[in-house]
């Protein structure tokens, strides 16, 4: 049996990381793995409720990092009630984000003292941490252009409503994230369609994921 996988899309506005989800769930299941999509912030009843707070701008006025502590509040609830449960039953988790997110925004946008932000990630996951994360890179005026247009006439998010500036500084930190954690992080161009975007994540999750869990079984069968 295939040890399940956390498995964490991370990404700015318009990447395209719901569609990879959905294909993702799509190619496990053609393995016969079990797989569960899952999106941050929510993913849980309190988590949900979290996140409506936080994308209508009701936690902006008071900082970056009480929306840091919201955030985590949310992620709490989503791995103890969602995550840890699935992960238990042998599903495989897909997030549509999750710890880089707040790293990302908060942190590196919210020019919270990195030391801080650790120490608070580091109490609240208590070294629980994706198996592999895929972050979808693409450039700002093509991200906010399919944001929009997937949008149509609602109103933006309280990130959406962000200027480009923010929208760039976004996608930089994301890429350092990346370039300080390789052996965790696989960058994708995508830029590129859909179904290309969904070749390269399934290649990065074989490579990944799948090789590791297989290496796994092989040596837990050895005598």
């Amino acid at each position: 049996m295939t040890p399940a996988r956390l498995i964490t899309l991370e990404g700015g506005e318009g990447a395209g990381k719901s569609t990879v989800a959905r294909g993702l769930q799509a190619r496990l299941a053609e393995r016969a793995i079990r797989s569960l999509v899952t999106r941050e912030p929510g993913g849980s009843t309190k988590a949900e409720a979290i996140r409506e707070a936080l994308l209508v701008g009701q936690v902006k006025p008071y900082g970056p990092f009480a929306e840091a502590i919201m955030f985590y509040a949310a992620r709490i609830d989503h791995i103890e009630k969602t995550i840890r449960p699935a992960l238990a039953r042998g599903e495989w988790v897909i997030s549509d984000r999750f710890a880089d997110s707040t790293r990302a925004y908060q942190g590196a946008l919210g020019q919270i003292d990195p030391a801080l932000l650790a120490s608070l990630e580091r109490v609240a996951l208590a070294g629980f941490r994706p198996d592999i994360t895929l972050i979808l890179d693409v450039p700002v005026e093509i991200g906010l252009a399919r944001a929009a247009a997937r949008r149509g006439s609602g109103a933006t998010d309280r990130f959406e409503s962000e200027g480009r500036g923010f929208h760039a500084r976004l996608r930089k930190a994301y890429l350092d994230i990346a370039e300080r954690e390789p052996d965790r992080c696989i960058v994708l161009d995508a830029s590129l369609p859909p179904d290309d975007v969904l070749e390269m994540a399934w290649a990065a999750v074989e490579m990944r994921a799948l090789a590791e869990a297989s290496h796994a079984d092989a040596d837990t069968a050895l005598p």
